[in-house]
């Protein structure tokens, strides 16, 4: 599974891993929505994905909404990879955390 969620007192971290895509948009949706209900800042960490599909990009960008809904912080955590930046700008996203 390349969808992962740690927890840490003030922090969820959720780090996708490899290609990620709509085979795991209900596991990532998953645990984004129970990032999103502990209340803690949320931070993602794209670092070691090669891959997100445009699915993974809008739960993505419906999770940086409802955070900011909500009150929580939220981030992207370590270096987004060049292809993954690139496609978001491709898929019309720009104004994301980090890009």
């Amino acid at each position: 599974m390349p969808v992962f969620l740690d927890e840490s007192e003030g922090l969820s971290l959720i780090r996708l891993e490899g290609e990620v895509g709509i085979a795991h948009a209900a596991e990532l949706m998953s645990l984004l929505l129970e990032a999103l209900a502990l209340g803690k800042g949320l931070a993602v960490n794209l670092q070691n994905a090669t891959e997100l599909d445009i699915t993974a990009m809008q739960l993505l960008i419906a999770t940086e909404r409802g955070a900011a809904k909500s009150g929580i912080g939220f981030r992207l955590s370590g270096s987004v990879p060049g292809n993954i930046s690139v496609a978001m700008v491709h898929a019309g996203i720009r104004k994301f955390p980090a890009l």
